[in-house]
């Protein structure tokens, strides 16, 4: 099992990232890929989990330990699969969502995509009392919405747009922000898909 690797980061989409690793190009899925920039000398140090199934071996990449540790505690629920996982992950309010679980905010917790009453439910039930840990963690940062299809947009919103919809958000719901989103004066991917998530967790 890999604990993390470090390397340059080569390619960047809305993915999944590709961290190079002594001539090894490892295809790493992220909640946010744009928070990390290609680089051909900034070595970057990036938690990992790998994940195996009978038809393939997925590795999942998070930004520090935190992050991972939750991701794993995540996936323990019935009914969160790793996609669900990194979805959850994306939104950059990690202790929003530590107190949440804490609190029983069943509402909260279904505004993520993929999660239903039900599923809420089980987070609640299974993860209430195995937080502790990590319920003061202030390093945790994770993402926003986006925006889809729209004319003259720039590369930038595009692959935001592009990427909320890999993390599980419907195509009525990332359009639903997307004016917003247009007049959003942000100059990288990252900070419209920050924005991006900020919205959809107001709904």
């Amino acid at each position: 099992m890999y604990e993390y690797l470090k390397g340059l980061v080569t390619a960047v989409n809305p993915y999944y990232v590709v961290l190079e690793v002594q001539g090894v190009g490892y295809q790493l899925q992220v909640a946010n890929p744009y928070r990390y920039t290609e680089s051909n000398d900034e070595i970057v140090q990036i938690y990992v989990y790998q994940a195996v199934r009978d038809t393939d071996i997925t590795l999942f990449g998070f930004y520090d330990l935190d992050e991972k540790q939750i991701f794993q505690k995540l996936i323990s629920v019935s009914g969160i699969g790793p996609k669900s996982g990194l979805a959850i992950l994306a939104n950059s309010d990690h202790s929003g969502l530590i107190q949440a679980i804490m609190n029983d905010d069943i509402s909260y917790l279904t505004k993520f995509p993929g999660v239903g009453k039900k599923t809420a439910q089980q987070i609640v039930l299974d993860l209430k009392n195995k937080l502790g840990d990590l319920e003061q963690t202030e390093k945790l940062t994770g993402q926003t919405v986006i925006d889809l299809g729209v004319p003259g947009a720039s590369p930038e919103l595009t692959d935001a747009l592009e990427a909320l919809t890999a993390l599980g958000y419907s195509a009525r719901e990332v359009k639903s922000i997307t004016k917003i989103l247009t007049d959003f004066s942000a100059q990288t991917t990252d900070q419209y898909l920050r924005e991006g998530l900020r919205l959809l967790m107001k709904k």
